[in-house]
């Protein structure tokens, strides 16, 4: 099992931490670093940023929103990144959800997902191939554009730029059963936003045949410290508002994927506290038991044990956040 350094994206500004923390990362062996965005950083930028300052770990959106920007848009991000940084880029894709779609993007959100998600990935690996013009009659992506407000000037093109490689690594963010099993036959790996060790068999149906090579690597936090209780705190911050807050009432994948896990009273409890505006009570209300069989927290000892969990099922990298160096080199030592 890799470990990778999952950095996410960054709150009210640029997080001064964390191009050290990347390149001590990369200086233990990590295999890679990873960046996010929601609706402020973009994931591109701060990778870039990073490639410039490190020379091996590789290097990987976890992830960058599809509404964001057209396949064609996201594929020329990663083919020059990938040039740039000497073939280090690793493209992690996801749809995110109605709320930040049609509320940041403007563009509504696709009444068919796994079509939608299927169509941007071919045109993504239409453009890495560059064999012939990027073409495709698709219900969301059509390239050349057909609709009746078009000019119907517009050709199929190749890429000016000889892509580095074709076979450039794609992950899918994917939380739904149906989204996790097409994502095992059109990508080249997984990010599970919550994985349980301890309960194989949430994924396992989705899993049942898994191409040689297949990544799936999921996001945990880690911090080595005494106090377990106080260590969970953040991790229940982060499903307080993700579980509350991103996304409506009635449709909130995250919710959805808690109450899968076992959760579900709890997950309602939470957005029902949440929507109401009492946010603190919303944290409180995290399960300290949910919050961690998701990650990695107390003292050294406790963290190996729990790692050997980790080690026994499929995951191929974990992906740690971790608020200081000490805990990702406490992490090295022990997956060595």
């Amino acid at each position: 099992m890799r470990l990778g350094l999952a950095l996410g994206y960054w709150g009210r500004g640029p997080v001064p931490g964390h191009l050290d923390l990347a390149t001590e990362a990369e200086r233990l062996g990590y295999d890679s670093v990873w960046t996010a965005e929601a609706w402020g950083s973009d994931a591109f930028t701060p990778l870039s940023w990073i490639a410039a300052r490190t020379s091996r770990i590789r290097l990987g959106t976890a992830i960058a929103q599809m509404a964001a920007r057209t396949p064609a848009a996201t594929a020329m991000h990663a083919l020059t990144l990938d040039h740039l940084s000497g073939g280090r880029m690793m493209l992690g894709l996801g749809l995110s959800g109605p709320q930040v779609v049609e509320g940041w993007y403007g563009r509504p959100f696709p009444a068919s997902p796994l079509t939608a998600t299927r169509e941007y990935v071919d045109v993504v690996r239409q453009v890495l191939r560059r064999q012939a013009p990027v073409t495709l009659d698709g219900r969301f992506h059509a390239l050349p554009y057909r609709g009746a407000d078009g000019t119907g000037l517009g050709r199929p093109l190749k890429p000016i730029t000889h892509p580095l490689r074709a076979d450039l690594p794609l992950l899918l963010g994917a939380e739904g059963p149906k989204n996790i099993a097409q994502t095992t036959r059109i990508a080249d790996g997984w990010l599970p936003l919550y994985w349980s060790p301890t309960r194989p068999d949430v994924y396992r149906a989705s899993l049942t045949e898994l191409p040689e090579g297949f990544m799936i690597a999921p996001m945990a936090r880690a911090q080595v410290c005494e106090d377990v209780t106080e260590g969970l705190l953040p991790v229940k911050a982060m499903l307080g508002f993700y579980i509350g807050g991103m996304g409506h009432a009635a449709r909130n994948f995250h919710a959805d994927l808690m109450a899968r896990m076992g959760y579900e009273e709890e997950a309602r409890r939470i957005q029902e506290l949440f929507l109401a505006g009492r946010r603190q009570e919303a944290v409180l209300a995290v399960p300290d038991a949910f919050a961690d069989e998701i990650s990695l927290i107390g003292p050294r000892a406790r963290i190996a044990e729990r790692l050997d969990l980790w080690r026994e099922g499929p995951v191929t990298d974990l992906l740690v956040t971790a608020p200081d160096p000490h805990t990702l080199r406490v992490l090295a030592e022990l997956n060595s």
